[in-house]
């Protein structure tokens, strides 16, 4: 079976507890695994300010998810976002080699921020 790498950010309603909230992703993370997919990486990005209101509400749970999956399951994926009232925003996006090796590289750290150089003052 064919597999793609595919990276799937979700915005979860801000109502929800941190068990809730933890119990959607989960649910989510089976669904992948579940279907043949394979988990390469997750990030949860926390309570963030949306840029702006969705349902009249300012903030939401952010969560990413990275796996490997054939490209038939992102439509069922979706449509478990779409029937689910939890989820207010989601996008998927199939990632390019390019992308997978940016990836792989940002976790390994490769890309922090450079560290401030020393100025020393100098005295007239």
């Amino acid at each position: 079976m064919n597999h793609n790498q595919y990276e799937t950010v979700i915005i979860l309603t801000p109502v929800l507890s941190e068990q809730q909230m933890k119990d959607a992703v989960k649910g989510y993370r089976e669904l992948i695994t579940g279907n043949g997919g394979e988990m390469v990486h997750e990030e949860n990005w926390g309570l963030t300010k949306l840029a702006y209101p969705i349902d009249k509400k300012g903030t939401g749970f952010y969560h990413l998810f990275e796996f490997n999956a054939s490209p038939e399951f992102i439509k069922t994926f979706e449509l478990a976002f779409r029937r689910d009232e939890r989820v207010m925003r989601y996008l998927t996006i199939k990632l390019d080699k390019w992308a997978v090796n940016f990836n792989e590289r940002k976790r390994r750290g490769e890309f922090n921020a450079p560290k401030a150089a020393v100025v020393e003052e100098v005295k007239p």
